[in-house]
């Protein structure tokens, strides 16, 4: 699989459809984020992004991102 860095630019599905930002952070271990716990490991991270439209933050499993060029 793909590893993504701090400021690669992703996109994911979201339930309003498909949405692209950059990450801001890679986690590598458990997190608590908006009141729940990501499970994330150093062979399995948790990437935030920031949206490129809102300011809202996601937090996203490798599996779940596609890279834009």
């Amino acid at each position: 699989m793909t590893r993504y860095s701090v400021g690669d630019h992703v996109s994911w599905n979201s339930e309003a459809g498909r949405v692209s930002g950059r990450i801001i952070r890679v986690h590598h271990a458990d997190f608590d984020y908006r009141g729940y716990r990501h499970r994330a490991s150093k062979s399995d991270p948790q990437y935030e992004i920031k949206s490129d439209r809102t300011d809202h933050i996601a937090a996203h499993k490798e599996a779940a991102l596609t890279k834009i060029e």
